[in-house]
């Protein structure tokens, strides 16, 4: 047999039919619904007189419109919006007999987030959501992406997607990194590095040294911004990292499945000659503490570093800059340490898991955040919250002065009460920094989570490694 990348292993596994033209029907080990994207598909099966084919295999809960605050599994205390779309979910999610975390249950969440910590999310698996950063999963060595809502409908009828195959790029990141270097700042510099286009039409895989001694938190963390690099899905192989984050979940397999399926995880890894389409190469040693200075990801920067020019790029990007720079309030030459900071947002599906609020907490304890600074942080799960109640980040974080939600979605994205005013400036650990993200005319800077930290602290982007 010919030498094949993971993202070949894993696709070959899952072809149920190729037509002539090289579409594929691809089946469907995993689909993950929330409130925003399956309201129109569950009522086509509802018009249509179907049935949701696999519910066993289907995963709903609600988590980009629910309330961040106390009182919300009271449906007054709600938007009128999120409260019709969470009681849509609700009522779908019952009468198709799909497994259904509710706003009341501790296991609710981001849905990207729940379904690792649960153990749905496995090895080898095609994995796939309403929600663009379906990408997270792919740290698992799963295949996983995001669909439209007409797609939601066909994985609910049919538990198969119509896809194309995309092309093999590997970014490898060699070495180790520095102390104050995260996962967040890998991903900020590859995406500096390729532009949000580098991986159009690619599914990208993460290796490396430097990715290999990742935590499944920060491994979760590369691949769920694998979508604003351009590609289809990020992946990253199986190892025991993987199995020991996932052993004992109350999905994962048990007793001789476990160990069955162990056997078949390790086969999965890219052969040493397979076929690369497209190769990105970092050295660990040459990132640094990242932050974003514009109105794309890919406006990504050592904090080191100072706000560009116009001029210093080429093409549209010139035009691009421009625009930035104006909506952002920024100057050419100014140092990125000198930007103000009023509000920062520690979450998401990006940065909302517990080690992310422990890298967190590390830089608060003992200290306040600055007078005058809004800052929250999200847990990006009930079970998240919990654990970092039982380990006292809670009250490290309230006693600096920080806002300690419920779980959801939150400041990620303007779908929510949670927003920024017009002009507000935010140090976010989220995935998405374009105009209007985070509210109207909001600014935001995507940082780590110990970057956000240092931020509320000083009032200012701030290199976390002075701290």
């Amino acid at each position: 047999m010919s030498p094949k990348t993971l993202y070949d292993k894993i696709w070959d596994a899952h072809v149920a039919h190729e037509a002539e033209d090289g579409t594929c029907l691809l089946y469907i080990d995993r689909h993950l619904v929330h409130e925003v994207t399956s309201p129109q598909a569950f009522e086509g099966l509802r018009m249509a007189g179907r049935k949701v084919h696999a519910p066993d295999k289907t995963i709903a809960v609600p988590d980009h419109n629910v309330p961040t605050t106390a009182g919300r599994d009271d449906p007054e205390q709600m938007p009128e919006d999120s409260r019709i779309q969470v009681a849509a979910l609700d009522t779908n999610a019952r009468e198709f007999g799909v497994h259904y975390y509710p706003v009341s249950d501790i296991r609710q969440g981001i849905v990207h987030i729940v379904g690792p910590e649960n153990g749905w999310t496995l090895p080898g698996m095609t994995v796939v959501c309403g929600d663009s950063h379906t990408a997270t999963h792919g740290a698992f060595g799963s295949l996983a992406h995001g669909i439209g809502t007409s797609e939601v409908e066909h994985v609910l009828a049919t538990q198969t997607l119509i896809q194309k195959k995309s092309k093999n790029m590997k970014v490898e990141i060699t070495g180790t990194l520095a102390p104050g270097v995260t996962a967040k700042d890998v991903v900020l510099t590859i995406i500096g590095e390729t532009g949000t286009g580098g991986g159009t039409g690619y599914v990208i895989e993460y290796c490396g040294e430097a990715i290999r001694n990742l935590s499944m938190e920060g491994r979760m963390t590369i691949c769920n911004m694998a979508i604003e690099g351009g590609a289809r899905a990020g992946l990253i192989a199986p190892d025991e990292t993987t199995f020991d984050y996932v052993k004992g979940r109350t999905h994962a397999p048990k007793g001789a499945q476990w160990e069955a399926a162990v056997n078949w995880w390790k086969t999965l890894y890219s052969d040493d000659d397979a076929h690369w389409d497209k190769v990105v190469t970092i050295r660990g040693e040459d990132i640094a503490p990242t932050v974003t200075w514009g109105t794309s990801p890919e406006d990504a920067l050592p904090i080191t570093a100072t706000v560009p020019a116009p001029e210093d790029f080429s093409g549209g990007k010139v035009e691009a800059a421009k625009r930035a720079l104006d909506y952002m309030g920024l100057t050419p030459g100014m140092k990125l340490t000198d930007i103000e900071i009023d509000t920062v947002f520690i979450g998401s599906c990006t940065n909302g898991r517990i080690e992310d609020l422990r890298a967190a907490a590390e830089v608060v304890k003992g200290k306040k955040i600055k007078d005058g600074m809004r800052a929250m942080v999200v847990p990006g799960s009930g079970l998240v919250r919990a654990q970092a109640e039982e380990e006292g980040l809670a009250e490290i974080f309230t006693s600096a002065g920080f806002e300690w939600r419920l779980a959801g979605c939150s400041m990620c994205l303007a779908m929510n009460p949670d927003q920024l005013s017009e002009g507000e400036r935010c140090a976010s650990t989220s995935n998405r920094n374009f105009e209007g993200r985070q509210g109207f005319k909001g600014r935001t800077h995507l940082v780590s989570p110990a970057m956000a930290a240092a931020a509320a602290v000083t009032g200012r982007l701030t290199d976390v490694r002075e701290l």
